[in-house]
C-alpha cells in the first residue's frame, strides 16, 4: 500500500485528487493539507511514502516544503504536481530532492503511474519540461525586464523605477509581471530571489 500526503491549497482540487487516488487498490491517502508549512509536521506524524505537493502553497511554497520534507522525513518521496511548469521551477524542484514533477494537466493514468514510479524509487519527470530544462542555457529575461528587476531588488517601488527609467508606471508593472511569469515565480520578490540565485542580477 502506497501511503500518500496531498498538499494543495484549492480545496476542490485537493478533494478531487484524494477521491481519484482513493479509487486505487494500492494507494491510500493518509493526509490532506492546504498549506506548505503543514507538510512537514503532518509527514512526521503519519510517515507517508509519497507527498504530492503543489508549488503555489500559502505559508511556504511547495519547493521549500519539499526541501524541508526531504531532510525531515527522508523516506518520503516527493512528487510536485503544479500549474507552474517551467524549466526553472523544474531545476529548483530537482535541487530540493524532488523525484517527480508533473503539470496539473497530466492524464490521471500518467499521474498514477508517476506516483507508483516515485514510490518505487524511480524518477517521474514531465518529458517536455525535462528537454526544455536541458535546452535552457541562458537566462530568459529581456534586458529591460532585468533592469526593472534589479531596481526592484534594491527596494525601488514602481513609481521610483518609472521615474528613473523614464517609463510609465503601467510599463514598469508590465515588465515586472513578465519577469514573474518567465521565471515561474509567485510574485515580484520571488522573481528577485530566483534571479539572484541564478546570478542574473
Amino acid at each position: 500500500m502506497i501511503r500518500i500526503l496531498i498538499a494543495e491549497d484549492m480545496a476542490i482540487l485537493r478533494g478531487a485528487l484524494a477521491e481519484l487516488l482513493s479509487l486505487e487498490a494500492d494507494i491510500k491517502v493518509v493526509a490532506e493539507v492546504g498549506r506548505g508549512d503543514e507538510v512537514v509536521p503532518k509527514a512526521r506524524a503519519l510517515q507517508p511514502d509519497v507527498a504530492v505537493l503543489d508549488i503555489g502553497l500559502p505559508g511556504m511554497d511547495g519547493i521549500a516544503a519539499a526541501a524541508e520534507l526531504s531532510a525531515a522525513v527522508p523516506d518520503c518521496r516527493i512528487l510536485i504536481l503544479t500549474g507552474l511548469g517551467t524549466p526553472h521551477t523544474l531545476r529548483r524542484a530537482l535541487a530540493s530532492q524532488v523525484t517527480g514533477f508533473l503539470r496539473k494537466d497530466v492524464a490521471p493514468s500518467q499521474l498514477l503511474a508517476a506516483i507508483r514510479a516515485v514510490a518505487a524509487g524511480e524518477r517521474a519527470i514531465d518529458s517536455q519540461l525535462a528537454v526544455a530544462a536541458l535546452e535552457a542555457t541562458t537566462q530568459p529575461l529581456a534586458p529591460r525586464e532585468l533592469e526593472v528587476l534589479r531596481l526592484a531588488a534594491v527596494g525601488e517601488d514602481v513609481a521610483a523605477i518609472a521615474r528613473r527609467l523614464f517609463l510609465s508606471r503601467g510599463t514598469v508593472r508590465n515588465y515586472l509581471s513578465s519577469a514573474v511569469v518567465k521565471l515561474g515565480a509567485r510574485n515580484r520578490m520571488d522573481a528577485v530571489r530566483i534571479a539572484r540565485e541564478e546570478g542574473w542580477i
